[in-house]
């Protein structure tokens, strides 16, 4: 990648995250709370020692939770240098890799690949020369996992427009769409919004519960459609075909 984000990704800590932003150890706790939610599900049936690839891990906050969780075989990749850098510092194995030379080289097929926060830094061309290699890295019957901004949020655009290497936003369909071209099927979408973690969690759950309600009455009375996810990230799991 040599267009301008190469620019972007060389500080993308230091300049626009800070070090301080990583997750201390109690904020950490709460996102692991909050994975087991939204995440552990989409890994049942996955031994403890399936390989499993995270691109663009940043600091390994997702891996130090597989890792928590018994998986053993975790291996993280990320374009910036500071990034990878956080994530080795945990006890991640991580490396500075461009995600295709990456994909491209891999001496093994993955069980799993996380996408977490990745596929909106690419551009429309670039995901069509993404996703295939994805596929390729995949195992038969093997996961991947996308979070990325939901284009049909209910408030989207603070992620959307909120880091200047954001090239694509995509919706559920749009994300299906790009998906099936290269053999991917059995999708399975969720929201990533609040968790019944604690009685906090569960009283905003109730709440958004409500706001997903009006939200829809809105969308029918105008084109009398309604829709699932509204959270302004999407989470999506989908699997390689076994004949891909």
């Amino acid at each position: 990648m040599t267009d301008f984000r190469s620019k972007l990704y060389e500080r993308y800590v230091s300049a626009f995250k800070d070090e301080s932003s990583t997750l201390r150890e109690g904020e950490l706790q709460a996102y692991f709370a909050w994975c087991e939610h939204k995440y552990l599900p989409l890994f049942a049936g996955l031994a403890p020692e399936a390989p499993i690839l995270e691109l663009g891990c940043g600091p390994g906050h997702m891996l130090r939770f597989l890792q928590a969780h018994g998986f053993r075989e975790l291996t993280g990749i990320d374009v910036s240098a500071e990034q990878v850098r956080l994530a080795a510092a945990s006890g991640i194995e991580a490396r500075v890799a461009d995600v295709f030379e990456f994909l491209r080289a891999a001496e093994r097929g993955f069980d799993a690949i996380l996408a977490i926060d990745f596929f909106e830094h690419f551009s429309k061309d670039e995901l069509l020369e993404l996703v295939p290699a994805i596929a390729r890295a995949l195992n038969p019957g093997g996961r991947l996992i996308v979070s990325t901004p939901n284009g049909e949020g209910l408030f989207p655009h603070q992620i959307i427009y909120g880091d200047l290497t954001h090239m694509t936003i995509l919706t559920p369909e749009s994300l299906q769409q790009l998906l099936r071209l290269w053999g991917f099927e059995s999708f399975d979408f969720r929201e990533t919004g609040p968790v019944p973690k604690n009685l906090a969690g569960r009283v905003r759950l109730v709440l958004w519960g409500l706001i997903k309600r009006g939200a829809n009455l809105a969308r029918r009375i105008e084109t009398g459609k309604s829709q699932r996810l509204w959270t302004e990230n999407m989470i999506c799991c989908a699997r390689k075909g076994q004949d891909v």
